[in-house]
C-alpha cells in the first residue's frame, strides 16, 4: 500500500475509534468534571444530557463499563420505563411545585405502584455537588401525575431520583434519574472530608464499618443525644433508619435499607442501626441517614471511601 494509502487508513481507523468513544460516554454519563464556579442556566442541557453534569467533583477512578452499570439513577429510562419530568427548571428558595410521570413500556403513564417501605415512591432531590439532600414522597394523581412541593434554596444543577416498583413490574425496584435546574450564579460546595462522625439537630451519629467494592458491607450507625444513647427511635417508612448512598462524579445511586423491622421482637430502637451496603465500585460516597425521633426526622451526613 502507498504512504498516502496506510496514512488515509490511519486516520479512518482513528476516526472509528473516536465516534465509539463518543458513543460510550453518552451512554454511561460522566465519570468527574472540573471545579470551576458556573452558571446554571448556562450548564443544563435538558433531558438529553441528564448524566454529564457533575458539579465540583473530583475525578473518579478508573472503571468498567459493567461497574457503571451497576450503580442506579444514571438513566431516565430503564426497562422500558422512562421519568418524563413536566418541568426541569424551578426558582432558588422558592416552594415550586415539581411534577413529572412514569411511563411504562406501552408508551402510557404508570398509575398503578407497589408500596415499598410505606410509600409508592421515593423522590430523592440532591445537587450535584453533593449538597441540598431532600427525601420527599410526592403525591399520585389519577391521570399518573407525581406532584411534590420542593423548595430549592442555592442555585445549580440537582439530580432527581425516583426509586419505585410498578405494580405489574417483575424484577427489583427501579431507580431514574434526571436533571433539575435552579437558575443563577453558583460556585461548588467542597464535599467535607471523611468523616464516622455527623451532628445534626443537636444528635451525634457514629458511623462504624468499612465500605468495600463489590461486595456486601456491614455499617452500624448509633444515635446519641446529649452523650446519652437514644434507645427510643420512632418507626420511619416502615425501619428505624433509611441509607442513601451516592457516588462522587457521576452520583450513582443506592438506598439501602437496615436490618430487622420495627416490632419483630428482635430489632432494638436503638441506638445501633445496621446496615448491609453494597457499592458497585471503589471511590468516594455520600452517605444520608434518616431516623426519626421525638416526632421529627433528622439526616445526618458522612463522606465514605471504598
Amino acid at each position: 500500500m502507498s504512504t498516502a494509502g496506510r496514512v488515509g487508513a490511519y486516520a479512518a481507523a482513528l476516526a472509528v475509534i473516536f465516534a465509539g468513544a463518543l458513543g460510550l460516554g453518552a451512554a454511561v454519563g460522566p465519570i468527574g468534571s472540573s471545579t470551576a464556579a458556573v452558571t446554571a442556566s448556562d450548564e443544563h442541557g435538558g433531558e438529553e444530557s441528564d448524566s454529564r453534569h457533575s458539579e465540583g467533583t473530583d475525578s473518579m477512578p478508573d472503571m468498567t463499563v459493567d461497574e457503571v452499570s451497576v450503580a442506579k439513577g444514571l438513566s431516565i429510562t430503564e426497562q422500558g420505563y422512562t421519568l418524563q419530568p413536566l418541568i426541569d427548571t424551578v426558582p432558588a428558595g422558592v416552594e415550586t411545585p415539581y411534577q413529572f410521570r412514569i411511563v411504562g413500556p406501552d408508551g402510557g403513564p404508570v398509575t398503578d405502584f407497589a408500596v415499598e417501605h410505606d410509600k409508592q415512591l421515593h423522590l430523592i432531590v440532591v445537587r450535584r455537588d453533593l449538597s441540598g439532600f431532600q427525601h420527599v414522597h410526592p403525591e399520585l394523581a389519577a391521570d399518573g401525575i407525581w406532584t411534590v412541593p420542593l423548595t430549592l434554596a442555592a442555585a445549580g444543577v440537582y439530580r432527581v431520583f425516583t426509586d419505585f416498583a410498578p405494580a405489574r413490574h417483575d424484577g427489583d425496584s427501579l431507580t431514574l434519574g434526571a436533571d433539575l435546574t435552579v437558575p443563577g450564579d453558583t460556585a461548588p460546595t467542597p464535599l467535607p472530608a471523611a468523616s464516622t462522625v455527623a451532628t445534626v439537630d443537636g444528635y451525634t451519629v457514629t458511623l462504624s464499618g468499612q465500605l468495600h467494592a463489590g461486595q456486601a458491607s456491614p455499617l452500624t450507625v448509633s444515635v446519641t443525644r446529649d452523650g446519652a444513647p437514644v434507645t427510643d427511635l420512632a418507626p420511619y417508612l416502615g425501619a428505624y433508619g433509611h441509607l442513601v448512598a451516592l457516588r462522587q462524579g457521576d452520583l450513582g445511586y443506592l438506598h439501602v435499607h437496615p436490618e430487622g423491622t420495627p416490632g419483630d421482637g428482635v430489632t432494638q430502637a436503638g441506638p445501633d442501626i445496621d446496615f448491609h451496603a453494597e457499592v458497585p465500585s471503589a471511590g468516594t460516597y455520600r452517605l444520608y441517614l434518616d431516623f426519626s425521633h421525638q416526632g421529627a426526622v433528622h439526616t445526618a451526613a458522612f463522606t465514605a471511601t471504598a
